[in-house]
Parts: structure tokens; sequence; C-alpha cells
């Protein structure tokens, strides 16, 4: 019964109090933040909580004044309102009771990069991001690009974005895996639709306590920064190429003029990218299910396709087909493919939970 899986949240919410206001704990600086965070992290669910017992306790009490002559009709009546009010309140504790991925609340590092269909495939990169940049907009986050490599058709072969605001990481980690686009190339003079990919990665921004790298694991490069078609950019050797010598990772860095800042941009993602790599090894030991719950995507999967003429976007993980693409594209509405994806992956993990 979720009323008794409901009572050890509101048991702990009230030690978690009567600790807070022990001597032994106020003196204790990080033993109180740390349950401080836990009581916070609580609070959402242990308020619905009792709002649902109560509501449970309200429908009994009216159920059993139903045979009475001078209150039956009235507790008829209040129970028309209180049992839709518990059906929805069950809904939402259900929601809150899923265990919380760590990451949901993380910036990211946006990556795409142009995958088969030549200079077609990059021509997308530079698409799909556009739509990432118009989503986020949207949402009122802030995009910053922190590097790129462009292609000489336009476009990009890759590129990578710090995207930072509100729960980021949950909104777009089911982003992560291929893309396949659907569409005639400007170059294409017979009309023949050619088909392209692109994958996306989506790596949650980690501070140092999240991923440790020793300083030894590391053999970073620096060399002479160029641009397309192999120009010189910088006559100094600013760029910086880092190797993480475990994983075989390596980030490569030359927007910025100072080292020291190519550096510091590559060993972010370097510990991103590290980080993702981690995950990915604790996902594929655990279930299927938690691997979905989770939501860190699999690059070498066919998640979506772009197919432009027939203006239809198709999310293959949910069967989800839409003949609106030209408007979610350039309208970042991407919130009509999104939403039915978290909707979808959450009912998965309610499934999971046994709830």
């Amino acid at each position: 019964m979720l009323r008794e899986k409901l009572q050890p949240f509101i048991d702990r919410y009230n030690e978690i109090n009567n600790l807070l206001s022990s001597p032994d704990i106020t003196s204790d600086i990080k033993q109180m933040t740390a349950l401080s965070k836990e009581q916070s992290d609580l609070e959402p669910l242990v308020e619905k909580a009792k709002t649902y017992i109560a509501t449970v306790e309200a429908i009994e009490e009216n159920k059993s004044l139903l045979g009475d002559p001078e209150l039956g009709e009235l507790a008829a009546e209040e129970l028309k309102e209180l049992e839709p009010q518990l059906e929805k309140m069950t809904d939402e504790i259900k929601l809150l009771l899923i265990p919380k991925d760590p990451n949901d609340d993380k910036n990211i590092y946006l990556e795409i990069r142009a995958g088969t269909g030549g200079d077609e495939a990059a021509l997308f990169v530079g698409d799909l991001f556009k739509a990432y940049v118009r989503y986020a907009e949207n949402k009122g986050w802030k995009i910053v690009i922190e590097s790129s490599s462009e292609s000489e058709a336009g476009g990009y072969k890759e590129i990578v974005a710090l995207i930072k605001g509100e729960k980021v990481y949950s909104r777009l980690k089911y982003e992560a895996g291929t893309h396949r686009v659907q569409r005639v190339p400007a170059t294409e003079s017979q009309g023949r639709i050619h088909t392209s990919a692109v994958t996306v990665a989506i790596l949650p921004e980690v501070e140092d306590v999240d991923v440790q790298i020793n300083p030894n694991d590391l053999k970073i490069d620096v060399y002479r920064s160029s641009g397309c078609g192999g120009q010189s950019v910088n006559t100094t050797d600013s760029a910086v190429r880092i190797t993480h010598i475990p994983t075989g990772i390596v980030v490569a860095m030359q927007d910025e003029k100072s080292q020291h800042k190519n550096k510091e941009k590559a060993l972010k993602i370097l510990k991103a990218r590290v980080y993702e790599k981690y995950l990915q090894e604790q996902l594929a030991a655990s279930s299927a299910d938690r691997k979905a719950q989770v939501g860190s995507g699999d690059r070498s999967e066919r998640i979506r396709t772009y197919n432009y003429p027939q203006n239809r976007i198709t999310d293959h993980r949910i069967g989800l087909t839409l003949y609106r693409l030209n408007e979610i594209m350039e309208g970042g509405l991407l919130d009509e493919v999104i939403e039915p994806l978290i909707a979808h992956f959450q009912a998965e993990a309610i499934k999971e939970a046994g709830l």
C-alpha cells in the first residue's frame, strides 16, 4: 500500500528535524550541510505524503458515514471531490518516489558530430545545433560554444557547447544517440533524397568531487592552432591536446589564443567525457530498465529520424511521429518530442520501482 511506503520518509524527515536542533550537529558544519540537503530533498515528498494520508483518512471517514441518514448525503458529496484528488496525488507521489538521477540538476556539454553523409551530415550538425540553441533560448538557458570544427561546405564537422540553466540535463539527457536526416541536398541536381547521420552526446558538467583524474594519467601536447583549410590562426603553440591514458579519451582545444585557456577548457570537457564513460560502464553492468531510467543514451543507437520531404520527425524509442518538423526545428519546439519521452521513461521507472 502506498501509504505504508510513505511513512518511512515522514519519519526520516522528522528525525532530521530533531537532529538539526542537536548541539552535536550544529557544531559540525559538514554533517549539518548534508542533513539540510537531505531534508530539502525530502520536503516535496513529505508535504505531498501528509496531504495524501489526510485525504485517505477523510475518504475512509466519509465512507463510514454513507449509511448515516443525516450525514450520508454530505459524505457522498465530499467523496466526489476527494477521490479524484487522491488519484491525482497518487500519480504525483509516484513520480516523487522514483530514484532521482543525480545528474538531473547539472549543466551539460552538448556535443554534435557529423557521421555518415559527408557534407550533408556537417550541414545537419549546424541545423540541429541551431534547433538546440532556439530551445535553450526558449528555456532561458545560456549556451556557449566551447569548440567547433567548421566544414568547408558549411555546418560543422563537430561542435561542443556548454549549456547552463535550470535542470538542463534532466530535459536533454534523452537526446543522446544517433540522429538520422533524410532530405534532398542543395547540391543534388536530380532531386534524390540522401540519408545522413549525426551523433549527439549529452555530458553532465562535473566538479572535481564527481570524478577524480590523476595528473599522471594525462598526456598533454601543445601545438600551433590552424583554421579551416590548414591556414595558421596563431603563431604560438596555443592549441592543446589532452589524452586520458587509462580510457584513451582525447580532447583537443584551439579556439582560444591562450594556451592556458585552451588547457582549462579541454580539461573540463575531458572530465565530463571520463565521467560519462564511467557512468556508461556502470549502466552496462545494471539492468536495461535502469539504463532507460537514467537515460544516458547509447550514441550508436539510432533514436530519431528527421524526414524533410514529408515534414516528419520520428522518435523510434517511443514510436512518436509528428508532421511538424519545420516548426519544431525552426521554432525550438523540441518539447513536443522531449515531453513524451520524459513521460515514457518516467512510466518505465515507476514500473521498475514497483509503485
